[in-house]
């Protein structure tokens, strides 16, 4: 039998990346995304490798109810999961007192609360099976305080501290949890961003800052964090560092005070 991965935010980016290697690696998926027209889309893409088509489940992952549903189905399709692949996630830039209460919601709601509804659902046979793997894609935002992006990095150090404890605690127990952080990632990800500032020309200049950023051919790809995920798995590390974001966090070890001094004159655009 082969074995079963579960993707999250698979209709693009870091899940559409991690769902044809995965299936390159001979792997049955499970894919789910809010947009069901994208994940066919990526479903044919994993047949044209020659692999049996995954089952697509539409799922919103900030719904517990929606969540069970899709492992619930995922488990009587297949029988048995071995891996949990967290990614769907939001980005969000601007000054803090300028994001509504219901943007902190949605932000954490998804980021955080979409990775422990997941885990809440499929833990159970996990442990029931002494084996599985979870693998939480955070973000350097998860390990490194950067302004202006305060309640993406609360959500995210939020995934640090879910991640590095279950990994504490499940370990003994034969469920190895790791976590995934890269720096930004050249990918759709702009199109559900949530920007704000303190009037719409520096919303709208925060946007295209980060829109001329995605396209310096040296930021990275959604294949290199695939790549990553693949590595923790197969190799059971705890955590991994994607390309620049090893340099991120090495330069916050030695010089916290002066990095985040340069993140600060890099993204405070019209704030005073």
């Amino acid at each position: 039998m082969a074995p079963t991965v579960l993707i999250t935010g698979a209709s693009e980016g870091i899940g559409k990346a991690s769902a044809l290697l995965f299936a390159s690696k001979g792997y049955d998926l499970i894919l789910t995304a809010r947009h069901p027209d994208n994940l066919e889309s990526v479903a044919q893409e994993v047949q044209s490798l020659g692999r049996p088509a995954p089952l697509t489940i539409p799922c919103d992952v900030t719904d517990s109810s929606q969540v069970d549903h899709l492992v619930e189905k995922a488990l009587d399709h297949y029988g048995y999961i071995d891996i949990l692949i967290n990614n769907a996630g939001i980005f969000a830039e601007g000054p803090v007192e300028k994001f509504s209460l219901s943007d902190w919601h949605q932000i954490i709601d998804t980021n955080l609360w979409g990775y422990i509804h997941t885990v809440h659902a499929l833990l159970p046979h996990f442990l029931q099976r002494k084996s599985g793997t979870i693998v939480n894609v955070s973000s350097i935002g998860g390990k490194v305080p950067t302004p202006y992006l305060v309640p993406y990095c609360t959500s995210k150090f939020g995934v640090t501290g879910l991640t590095e404890s279950m990994h504490a605690e499940l370990k003994p127990k034969g469920v190895h949890v790791c976590g995934i952080y890269p720096n930004v990632i050249k990918s759709r990800f702009l199109e559900r961003a949530i920007f704000r500032g303190q009037d719409e020309q520096d919303t709208q200049s925060r946007r295209e800052q980060l829109d001329n950023v995605l396209k310096n051919p040296a930021v990275e790809k959604p294949e290199d964090v695939a790549n990553a995920i693949w590595d923790a798995v197969k190799n059971q590390k705890s955590e991994v560092f994607v390309g620049s974001a090893n340099l991120s966090q090495a330069i916050y070890r030695l010089f916290p005070s002066l990095l985040q001094w340069v993140s600060r004159q890099a993204l405070k655009n019209q704030d005073n």
